[in-house]
C-alpha cells in the first residue's frame, strides 16, 4: 500500500492519503469500512457518560490531548 503521510506546520501526522485505487481495493475486502454509521453499545455510552460526568466535578484533574498522547507514545 502507498500511503502518503499528511503533517501539521510542527511535524505532527494529521491524516494519511491512500490511492483511490488501493481504497477501493480495501472497500473490497472489508465491506463495512468507510461506513459512518454505527450504534455504540448502551453499555460504551454509559461508561462514556460517567466519565464526562465526572470531568464536569473536576475538570482540573484531565489532561489535555497533546499531553495523553505523548504518555501513549512514550509507552509504546
Amino acid at each position: 500500500m502507498s500511503l502518503q503521510y499528511i503533517t501539521d506546520d510542527k511535524g505532527n501526522t494529521t491524516g494519511a492519503y491512500s490511492p483511490i485505487q488501493e481504497w477501493n481495493d480495501l472497500k473490497s475486502k472489508y465491506k463495512d469500512i468507510g461506513q459512518d454509521d454505527f450504534e455504540v453499545p448502551e453499555s460504551h455510552m454509559k461508561i462514556v457518560n460517567e466519565r464526562m460526568e465526572e470531568y464536569r466535578k473536576n475538570p482540573e484533574k484531565g489532561d489535555d490531548f497533546d499531553s495523553t498522547l505523548d504518555e501513549i507514545e512514550r509507552t509504546l
